[in-house]
């Protein structure tokens, strides 16, 4: 009997490492991603500023896991059938299994934003991103299109980096930064940006682009020498760009579950799950119980009824972005920023490492963030 786990990222590489530990003896465990390493996707955007990070947030997949690594792109997913195409041509049939493809940049159709901007998702774009920006003059603009947390984070990385006379402008064009979470989060997260020196203009959405500027839907064009796009999210092309709906027990077909940003989860409670690395982690958990009554019921080690899966609901203790050399926390009712918001982001950064078995890079990466020069940008 075969299980697959269709991508290695947060959901994939959290739900791999609890299926090693425990999918019965026969059952064999394997991992497909497009990558042979695992990115922290939450710490990319340190990158911009500081390259050495990359290190850090990168994870060899073989270091950490102890099963069947394949590295392919899954190009097409059968759920129902229990069947996935790897590189337009091979297939990988399995018993049961999850997808965990995440998702990538969303472009909506938007004229010239593909060709013209360039997205947050890859080491390479934050390596793209940064060198763009220091070829950069006095008076020119750098705009950021999209104020969720990756338009905040790396808005605020790219004002501290920034020389004088080059402006930094976040556009969103809903009516607050970070529309997706709590006023009072939203709040700080803008006095941040702006006490960092970026301009934040909300209520403000792109229509188009080309090499010298950005369309606005008020019929206006807003110069710009850079442009980076974080806008939205849509599905893999393995299910057709499309982020399919799964309910509670993360059931996208007969034996295959979908997990993290692959999907538009629905909770126990009927509420929307927000994509994030929090909830794709949690997910994952999930998961791992649902395969694991699945494979017994295959094997004939369960009864007679339907399988009783476990079912997600939707629960994290709170919120955290960096805003530069700040951050901004929501814990529970309180929100925190400076110091204390920096050392919990540190915090979960590095236990996130720990727990998917990389330790050097959680001692890395806390000996990185605690080791800046005064003025906070890279030691080298």
């Amino acid at each position: 009997m075969r299980v697959a786990v269709l991508g290695a990222g947060y959901a994939g590489l959290t739900l791999a490492r609890k299926l090693e530990g425990t999918l019965p003896d026969g059952v064999s465990l394997v991992v497909v991603d497009e990558r042979p390493e695992h990115l922290v996707q939450h710490e990319l955007h340190r990158v911009v500023r500081r390259p050495s990070l990359a290190a850090e947030i990168t994870v060899d997949l073989d270091a950490v896991l102890d099963c069947e690594i394949k590295q392919a792109t899954v190009t097409d997913v059968a759920p129902d059938e229990g069947t996935a195409t790897l590189d337009g041509s091979e297939t990988l049939s399995y018993d049961v299994g999850a997808v965990c493809l995440g998702a990538r940049t969303a472009y909506y159709g938007l004229p010239g934003v593909r060709e013209h901007a360039t997205p947050l998702k890859r080491l390479e774009d934050a390596r793209d991103i940064r060198e763009r920006f220091l070829a950069l003059d006095d008076g020119d603009r750098v705009v950021v299109g999209g104020a969720g947390l990756s338009g905040v984070q790396v808005a605020g990385e790219l004002a501290e980096m920034r020389e004088d006379g080059v402006e930094v402008l976040l556009l969103e064009q809903d009516d607050a930064v970070a529309p997706s979470f709590p006023p009072a989060f939203q709040s700080a997260v803008h006095d941040a940006l702006v006490d960092v020196g970026v301009t934040v203009r909300t209520g403000t959405g792109v229509v188009g682009a080309d090499a010298d500027a950005i369309a606005l839907d008020d019929g206006s064009d807003l110069s710009a020498d850079q442009f980076v796009w974080t806008g939205g999210i849509e599905g893999s092309p393995a299910l057709d760009a499309d982020r399919p709906v799964v309910r509670a027990d993360l059931r996208l077909g007969e034996s295959t579950f979908a997990v993290g940003d692959a999907a538009r989860v629905v909770d126990s409670d009927g509420e929307a799950v927000p994509a994030s690395a929090a909830a794709a982690i949690r997910e994952a958990r999930v998961a791992a119980d649902n395969i694991g009554t699945l494979v017994d019921r295959k094997r004939g080690d369960a009864g007679g009824f339907g399988p009783r899966l476990t079912q997600y609901q939707f629960d994290v203790p709170g919120w955290l972005v960096s805003v530069g050399d700040d951050a901004v926390a929501k814990v529970g009712p309180s929100v925190l920023t400076g110091r204390a918001a920096l050392a919990l982001k540190t915090t979960v950064g590095a236990g996130y490492l720990g727990t998917v078995g990389a330790v050097e890079n959680a001692v890395d990466l806390v000996s990185e963030e605690l080791n800046l020069d005064a003025d906070g940008t890279d030691e080298q």
